[in-house]
């Protein structure tokens, strides 16, 4: 019994013992969480210039109620969670690692502020956990439609698509757009009074009557060239084979993809709020006429050019009809064909008489980050850097198209900076479908379909996606997710921002030049 006594003391102590470290840890360990989750803390690492600012005049800072809503009840999941500290622990590495070895002047921001990269550093359970009632009695009647979409189609929606800039303010999202319905400039003589005259086949530039604008057209000769890429290139995909060999006949191409100036000056005229009563103004050689032929893009509900610029950018958030459209007013102002190129002549003009992956020298596995060793080391831009806008170079953003050197034919941004819309319907076996023993003239794609091709890749591509070859296709459903509208829009996209397209115009026949 005199041993015993002793031994269940030390025990006690230290269990006491024990107890009170385990209390002071609990203690410190709230303390820690509490101070590491402030706004101040949270400031203290993220240093790029809109964070602080940008989420004070948001309406999570400056409201009527006097709420504020503040860092981590967004990019943390609901407090008292297992995945709230999970999540806290690795944001918290990352956020260290990214303070002590990466340079903040060096990192995209623009780029974190899309809803790609939104998602990933916020939490819709959070969104919901302070939004519970998505039906509230001051709710607009607009927004009472959205919430109903939402409702039905949570697996595929998220409260950032519609709300992305509530937590951070943003001038794109909320400042009017001004289309400048009254009128174009405040010199009438500077606007152009005829199209251009074509009589050769050589680089001209069309003049759009009653418009400001002009741009140039390059002669595109006919050839004949191995549509698609070898079994061994470097990215190659299963729908660019197999190789067929095509005949296509000379055209004219635009030099760039067409530009915000050229595309708002077909919106100006054949938009609703922009026609007269007296129809749509075409000008023609044998005079002024009118014609009431051609139906407009109605208003877009946001800013279509997400911010970047309009100007000489592409034009951007564009359906597929609505570019067709275009192609069709162009027509009747300039009394030319215009249209979208075929997959075939798009092709043909992207590779300018090459037979390699790009137009210029040089090996798609060395440009690449779709591999370990150049993501570890990067990869190597010196080349592709001087003739594509992609994601190594573009910012997440367009570019004007002064900022790369042109193929051998000339043109501009044949690959890189947006997609490029044909007019062929897309399959993935369309070459597959063409005989294989004998040269295809002019092919046309697939007689039937539900999406088009798109070409060229974009700024958000990988290198392996801007080869001459790539080529993918709309998603037309998806491309039109948070458009809560009934029916959709045929006009706009909401939920596309790399897409854009190009004009060629067929050869006159009474003109002298390029034949097969």
């Amino acid at each position: 019994m005199k041993r015993f006594l002793p031994k269940k003391r030390r025990y006690s102590t230290i269990l006491l013992a024990g107890f009170i470290i385990g209390a002071l840890f609990m203690i410190l360990s709230s303390k820690v969480m509490d101070y590491t989750s402030t706004d101040e803390f949270c400031m203290s690492c993220h240093v790029h210039p809109h964070a602080e600012e940008a989420w004070k005049l948001s309406t999570h800072y400056d409201n009527k109620s006097g709420i504020v809503v503040h860092c981590v009840q967004c990019h943390l999941p609901p407090k008292g969670t297992f995945r709230h500290y999970r999540e806290k622990a690795i944001t918290g590495a990352r956020d260290v690692y990214g303070f002590l070895f990466k340079d903040p002047e060096q990192i995209n921001w623009e780029a974190k502020r899309q809803i790609s990269a939104a998602v990933k550093h916020t939490y819709e359970e959070s969104c919901i956990d302070c939004h519970q009632n998505h039906f509230p009695l001051q709710l607009s009647e607009e927004g009472m439609h959205a919430h109903l979409y939402y409702q039905e189609n949570k697996d595929e929606l998220n409260c950032l698509n519609c709300h992305l800039h509530v937590g951070h303010y943003s001038e794109v999202a909320y400042e009017p757009i001004d289309f400048g319905f009254e009128a174009v400039i405040d010199e009438p003589e500077l606007l152009h009074e005829k199209p251009a005259e074509v009589t050769e086949f050589e680089r001209f530039t069309e003049t759009i009557p009653g418009t400001t604008v002009q741009f140039d057209m390059l002669p595109v000769p006919g050839g004949r060239f191995l549509i698609g890429s070898p079994d061994d290139e470097p990215g190659r995909r299963e729908n660019e084979g197999p190789t067929r060999e095509v005949e296509v006949s000379p055209f004219f191409m635009a030099e760039i993809p067409v530009t915000w100036d050229m595309y708002m000056a077909f919106y100006r005229e054949t938009v609703s709020e922009g026609r007269t009563d007296a129809g749509t103004f075409i000008a023609s050689a044998d005079g002024d006429g009118l014609i009431d032929g051609i139906s407009g893009p109605t208003p877009p509900w946001g800013s279509p050019d997400q911010g970047w610029g309009w100007g000489e950018r592409p034009a951007i958030t564009i359906t597929h009809h609505a570019a067709e459209t275009f192609c069709k007013w162009l027509s009747l102002k300039t009394g030319k064909s215009y249209r979208l190129p075929t997959e075939a002549e798009w092709e043909f003009a992207a590779r300018a008489n090459t037979a390699t992956p790009y137009f210029f020298e040089g090996n798609p596995k060395r440009f690449t980050t779709d591999r370990f060793w150049n993501r570890l080391f990067g990869p190597d831009t010196t080349n592709i850097n001087s003739y594509v806008i992609y994601e190594r170079n573009s910012m997440s953003m367009t570019h004007p198209p002064g900022t790369v050197k042109p193929n051998p034919f000339g043109l501009k941004h044949m690959l890189g900076n947006v997609w490029e819309f044909c007019s062929d319907y897309y399959a993935e076996d369309a070459y597959a479908q063409y005989p294989a023993n004998e040269v295809i003239k002019n092919p046309q794609g697939p007689p039937e379909g539900h999406e088009r091709v798109i070409r060229g890749g974009s700024f958000n591509s990988d290198a392996f996606r801007v080869r001459s070859a790539s080529r993918t296709h709309t998603r037309h459903d998806a491309w039109l997710l948070t458009d809560p509208q009934i029916p959709k829009s045929i006009w706009w996209y909401s939920d596309v921002f790399d897409v854009g397209f190009r004009v060629v115009m067929e050869k006159p026949e009474a003109i002298s030049g390029s034949d097969l």
